[in-house]
């Protein structure tokens, strides 16, 4: 399949519905009220945008927006499992592919428009115990305005940052996301304001 300006993905679920315990007993997670923070945004790529120098081939795993998988997603028509994913070099707003993992060499690339940083501080956990005795661990996110550069583009090492620098934003706009597990946030680069000195 060739595709002019769409990623296509295969996906066996969009969201994450099972969980398994160190003991390896696997438990239903009941995502009425939380189906977002469960959603899938990564799967491999069954096509790729010939009208985009992308670098990403068959087979890499792409992690993407939550509105391929949110409501009904965005499903290829008379294609099980397939969905797509808008590439657009125009306006990072128009594209739902953030990132990349390179099947021969095994790393991420950011793809155009985006930056994807790391926490810092991450999320604040409350412990509470209720009068019958049940215990309750909530965790609280906590708004950031910097992060830390987690990984390298072309157009960030044309802003001159490197790996690790902290970097500035606006409250608010930071989205967050897994790759392979692990929590970063993806944020346009036109919305970086500074880097620390």
């Amino acid at each position: 399949m060739r595709t002019f300006d769409l990623f296509v993905i295969e996906l066996d679920k969009q969201i994450e519905d099972t969980m398994t315990t160190a003991g390896g007993l696997e438990l239903y997670v009941d995502n009425r009220f939380k189906e977002f923070d469960n959603r899938v945004n990564e799967g491999p790529v069954v096509a790729s945008p010939f009208k985009y120098d992308t670098g990403v081939e068959v087979g890499d795993t792409l992690y993407f927006h939550h509105l391929v998988v949110m409501n009904e997603g965005q499903p290829l028509t008379g294609e099980d499992k397939h969905f797509l994913v808008r590439y657009s070099e125009e306006s990072a707003l128009s594209n739902q592919a953030i990132a990349y993992r390179s099947n021969k060499t095994g790393e991420v690339k950011p793809l155009h428009g985006w930056a994807i940083l790391e926490e810092i501080g991450g999320e604040k956990e409350s412990i509470s115990e209720t009068k019958s005795g049940l215990v309750t661990v909530e965790l609280k996110e906590k708004k950031t305005t910097k992060a830390k550069l987690a990984f390298e583009s072309e157009e960030t090492k044309r802003m001159g940052l490197e790996l690790g620098d902290i970097i500035g934003f606006q409250k608010d706009i930071d989205y967050r996301f897994k790759i392979d597990g692990k929590q970063y946030i993806r944020i346009p680069e036109d919305r970086l304001l500074y880097v620390e000195v």
